[in-house]
């Protein structure tokens, strides 16, 4: 007679077969199969019974568990689970991050939306819209959210948008929240009304511009504006017969003031350094005068870089600047940039 072949333990949990009930399955849940030729080769099982001895939890994550403190690993600290079955590290790590030993470096709210006014130059306000995002670097023993506290100081918040409101703002939610440091974005569109340079239509401009400040950081916050202008490019005028590739550029500015900086002096000061200015409205005798214009002085875009750095370097009430400039390039695929830090012109300033 043919000798019968008794199924392998591995045949008798993909079929659903139970080792202890040959023949039943069970619906929702896998067979108890011990494994125990495989307990003995596999790094997995380490912490599994093993012929009623326990072994010790190898893993990495239960080696910080006992670094932090929390005593050695057994029944008396793990859950059941972590002893019994091959998912032992699934488990650990669980219990990893249930125990809060992972800390979270920053915390806040993201794409906070209200009505602001900004001050004008002018002497009058101006409506807008800002988005706001908050982030406070919290305490490893403070878990609970901090997202309705946060929330709530910034409903308190004047609609009339100073500079000096920003110190008493974030000391005020660090001290509440027992943060060590809470910074504040809040970025906003600007609007300028901007005259044609021949037929004086007058039209708004918009700039986008950004408040950064840290209850950390003593001084101004930090003013950030993104102005557009026109590019021409100096090869492409030197080897044509006639025109040369012009394109859209933006030029982002950040600076940290020692006194008021009006955002429209920051305009001002970056929209004479390209080949053209930027209108929203021109008529036929003005783009004939902005064309023009832009092909009497071609730029690189190093050169506009140069060119802004050179202008913020000498003001009298700008302590550090950035400026970045990107031409989106009308012949090619990708766009050009130049980058300059005023901390680089310190340093290698000549003697």
């Amino acid at each position: 007679a043919q000798k019968k072949v008794q199924p392998s333990r591995i045949q008798e949990e993909d079929s659903g077969i139970s080792a202890s009930s040959p023949g039943t399955k069970h619906a929702g849940h896998r067979p108890a199969v011990k494994w125990l030729p495989m307990l003995k080769k596999s790094s997995m099982a380490q912490g599994t019974t093993v012929r009623g001895k326990p072994r010790r939890l190898e893993c990495p994550v239960m080696r910080l568990l006992l670094a932090a403190g929390k005593g050695r690993p057994g029944k008396k600290h793990l859950p059941r689970s972590v002893h019994g079955s091959h998912g032992t590290v699934i488990e650990s790590r669980n219990l990893f991050f249930e125990r809060g030993i992972m800390s979270l470096q920053t915390v806040g709210i993201d794409n906070y939306t209200c009505p602001v006014r900004i001050l004008e130059k002018s002497g009058g306000c101006q409506q807008t819209v800002a988005t706001i995002n908050l982030l406070a670097s919290m305490p490893r023993n403070r878990l609970e959210s901090c997202v309705s506290v946060m929330t709530a100081l910034l409903a308190q918040v004047p609609p009339d948008i100073q500079i000096d409101l920003f110190p008493s703002l974030l000391t005020g939610i660090r001290d509440q929240l027992q943060a060590g440091e809470v910074r504040l974005t809040m970025s906003f569109p600007y609007f300028i009304a901007k005259r044609a340079p021949v037929s004086g239509t007058s039209s708004l401009m918009e700039y986008q511009c950004t408040f950064t400040a840290s209850s950390e950081t003593e001084g101004e916050p930090l003013l950030t504006v993104h102005v557009p202008l026109t590019t021409l490019c100096p090869c492409s005028k030197e080897i044509s017969t006639a025109g040369a590739h012009n394109q859209r550029a933006e030029v982002t500015l950040t600076i940290h003031p020692l006194a008021l900086v009006w955002i429209e002096d920051l305009i001002t000061l970056v929209e004479g350094c390209g080949s053209s200015e930027v209108y929203s409205l021109l008529k036929r005798p003005d783009e004939k005068y902005v064309t023009e214009a832009a092909y009497a002085q071609p730029m690189f875009v190093e050169d506009v870089a140069r060119k802004v750095a050179q202008r913020a370097f000498t003001h009298p009430d700008i302590a550090w600047f950035s400026v970045g400039v990107e031409s989106f390039e009308s012949i090619h695929k990708h766009s050009a940039y130049a980058f300059v830090d005023s901390q680089d012109l310190e340093l290698n300033r000549p003697a």
